[in-house]
């Protein structure tokens, strides 16, 4: 009897997407945000919806594409290929460069010399060199943080959404959780420049796994004629379909917030995460156990 095929072995190993990456960019105008390349990539590797959805690992905070693309990204970025701003936004540092003449092989050799380590595994979640410390620190702290507020109180992930909208910007920010109310469990006022209000309607979603795209529709069936706007928030992940549904045309708009950009969020505001001068973050779980 064979052995049963990993369904990581689905997903093209990191070096296989660094040149995906480049092309991905370069279709792109030569920038884009993490969200921007990775979906790009997606089209330009030809990934099945299988493979999208195979998790890194438990926490469900990155699929294992995402991860892989990751690294991608980095290896790149030390080779002198590609750059990212302080906002989060990848660049290329030439947009004329023809990926024909690259080897994805030299790439990672290069980079792997570097860093004074040199490793025959391909699987990078093996490799314990630099390049290995810089992507598990980032993602690191977000699963930490990601385990606080799935064991929080689910009222207090409630407050906690409320409170992150208010230092978005938001005021008038309301958290009804009414039961039978299409999931709605708040409202507030989003006011731009100080002319334009929008009424939004949110949706606090504290579980691990994906949102899909049922779950948007039944939200947006809730919010209609209620709000110009929705928002659901969660610690979890959306699945594609919920994303295009999401912005689906002739719709009421709904924006996303997964766990991974909560996290970021979180941090922007200095919500129960620190950064040291060090760039570690740290979480205080006694923090979201007051709220």
């Amino acid at each position: 009897m064979g052995r049963k095929k990993n369904t990581n072995d689905k997903v093209p190993t990191y070096d296989k997407l660094l040149i995906p990456t480049l092309e991905a960019l370069k279709i792109l105008g030569g920038s884009g945000s993490i969200e921007e390349i990775n979906e790009k990539v997606y089209e330009v590797a030809k990934l099945s919806q299988e493979t999208l959805e195979i998790p890194h690992d438990e926490s469900g905070l990155q699929s294992q594409v995402d991860y892989r693309l990751a690294w991608a990204r980095t290896y790149l970025k030390k080779y002198g290929l590609l750059d990212n701003s302080g906002r989060g936004i990848w660049s290329l540092i030439d947009n004329e460069i023809d990926t024909s003449k690259l080897d994805y092989k030299e790439i990672v050799k290069t980079v792997r010399e570097g860093t004074k380590r040199v490793t025959t595994d391909e699987n990078p979640n093996e490799n314990n060199d630099e390049v290995s410390e810089e992507i598990e620190a980032n993602i690191g702290w977000k699963e930490q943080l990601l385990k606080v507020l799935l064991e929080i109180d689910p009222s207090a992930f409630e407050r906690l959404c409320q409170r992150l909208l208010r230092e978005s910007g938001f005021i008038q920010v309301e958290v009804t959780g009414k039961t039978g109310d299409g999931g709605i469990d708040g409202k507030g006022i989003v006011r731009i420049s100080g002319f334009l209000s929008f009424h939004i309607i949110f949706q606090c979603k504290r579980y691990k796994g994906s949102v899909s795209s049922a779950q948007i529709r039944d939200f947006r069936g809730a919010m209609t004629g209620r709000a110009d706007k929705g928002l659901v928030i969660t610690t979890g992940t959306f699945t594609r379909d919920a994303i295009k549904e999401a912005t689906r045309d002739g719709a009421p708009p709904i924006d996303l917030i997964d766990g991974e950009l909560l996290c970021d969020k979180l941090k922007e505001f200095n919500l129960g995460v620190k950064t040291e001068l060090i760039e570690e973050m740290s979480v205080n779980a006694d923090w979201f156990k007051k709220i």
